[in-house]
């Protein structure tokens, strides 16, 4: 049914919880998994009366990904799967990190999308927005969602 499952982490619990369904999903089907972790440089404070140097946070940001990746890597501990991670960045500043990752879920092409949510209600899910949410809406491929479990 599903032989590539992209899976899209953060550091967050959530994302580790729907890392962990996204390997027993790949063993159970014997697929192969991809990990991504998003960079988003529309969080970038710009202007030059900041006095920020911005290569070197987007270096640090990029680093901060790259750790994340390899835990999730070295978490999977199933040597009978194909995994593979890919750092990526916002195409633009003005990029949402949901369309990356849902245009990355297209051009794999995955068969099937697994994300965590983090369950923000109200004003904090306005303010924060929803990753999640908005890669099912603009994701052309299944979406699967794993809540954060209390």
């Amino acid at each position: 049914m599903y032989s590539r499952i992209l899976v899209a982490i953060d550091g967050s619990p959530g994302a580790a919880q729907a890392l962990r369904h996204a390997v027993g999903l790949a063993k159970g089907l014997s697929a192969s998994l991809r990990i991504i972790h998003v960079v988003d440089i529309g969080l970038m404070p710009y202007g030059p009366e900041l006095s920020i140097d911005i290569d070197a946070l987007l270096d640090a940001r990029r680093a901060a990904g790259e750790k994340i990746l390899a835990a999730a890597r070295d978490s999977v501990q199933a040597p009978e799967l194909e995994v593979e991670t890919r750092l990526l960045d916002t195409a633009t500043p003005v990029q949402h990190v949901a369309a990356a990752v849902a245009e990355a879920a297209a051009s794999w092409p995955a068969d099937l999308l697994v994300l965590g949510t983090h369950g923000r209600r109200g004003v904090e899910r306005w303010l924060l927005g929803s990753v999640a949410e908005g890669a099912v809406r603009r994701s052309t491929v299944p979406v699967l969602l794993i809540p954060v479990a209390d």
